[in-house]
């Protein structure tokens, strides 16, 4: 049984190698190389770059719709997807004897769609997971086969829950293709499920909860990050835990900033300490280290987001 497969962000790449270790790979199909930095340096996805370590070919059409030649040719029984990037057709489904199969990194039919780590972590969710689906053509709409769940901790970033659930569908892809490989499927509707949208760049507003204020950071970590603004100062923020809160000072104003005790923000409800922080043209680091350079007192207030 030949495999083929799709993927094109570090989280993919555990699940391309421990296939890779198991079965044969025909191809790999990722995105093409993009311009990265100010010079703009045509730069392969880490996909790319793991299959190239594998010594497996590498397809990268810019529109996959318009090429599927391109995957005919690789003779493949099953193709297994994982955060590629572009919208499978019929014709690309049809190419494949035993399916084409999905990693996809929420519990299915929740949070179907582009950014379903950082919206479980935004949305305050004390639990997530993997879900392997098989593909149709609509969007995370497949059959289930397996799934997968994992605890959200109240310290998990994007970055540090991508981590993880990459881990966690590299083992469940491998136990899906072992299955499928031996006829052992049985799928399950997902009904009415729940699509999220692309994160953005966003300003802070410490008018709502600590609780959502820290899950926006951490949702947006390490990109494309939630920021704070005071006057000329433009902060990035990487991390932030809720703290106890004493007092009702306007939301917004900044109610410590010590290099012993960090940078601590008053919120709509309770206060939320940015524990790692970057000013805008300056180094990321931690919010003791921050508070000694002093660029903001206690009693200064960070402005409203403008609606």
């Amino acid at each position: 049984m030949k495999l083929v497969f799709a993927g094109t962000p570090a989280f993919a790449v555990p699940s391309l190698e421990a296939l890779a270790a198991r079965f044969p790979i025909a191809a790999v199909l990722t995105q093409p190389d993009k311009p990265q930095g100010r010079k703009g340096v045509l730069t392969p996805s880490p996909v790319k770059l793991a299959a190239q370590a594998l010594h497996i070919p590498v397809l990268q059409p810019p529109r996959l719709k318009e090429d599927v030649s391109l995957l005919a040719a690789a003779g493949a029984d099953l193709m297994v997807t994982c955060a590629y990037g572009q919208i499978l057709t019929q014709a690309v489904l049809d190419l494949f004897p035993l399916g084409v199969w999905n990693v996809h990194a929420s519990l299915l039919p929740a949070y179907r769609g582009a950014a379903p780590i950082a919206r479980a972590i935004m949305a305050g969710e004390r639990e997530t997971g993997v879900t392997v689906m098989k593909t149709d053509v609509g969007l995370d709409t497949g059959d289930m086969f397996l799934r997968a769940a994992l605890p959200v901790s109240e310290t998990d970033t994007c970055g540090t829950l991508t981590q993880k659930l990459s881990v966690l569908g590299a083992e469940l892809i491998v136990k899906a293709v072992e299955r499928i490989a031996h006829g052992d499927v049985v799928l399950t509707p997902q009904g009415e499920g729940t699509v999220c949208k692309k994160v953005v760049r966003t300003q802070i507003d410490f008018s709502r909860p600590a609780k959502e204020v820290s899950a926006l950071v951490r949702g947006l970590s390490p990109a494309p990050l939630a920021y704070a603004v005071k006057d000329a100062l433009t902060l990035n923020c990487y991390n932030a835990a809720v703290v106890a809160c004493e007092g009702d000072a306007p939301s917004g104003t900044v109610l410590c900033v010590s290099p012993k005790h960090g940078l601590v923000v008053a919120c709509g409800e309770g206060a939320v300490r940015l524990t790692e922080v970057q000013p805008a043209g300056g180094k990321r680091m931690a919010d003791t280290a921050f508070a000694g350079g002093r660029k903001l007192a206690e009693g200064a207030r960070f402005d409203q987001p403008v609606l």
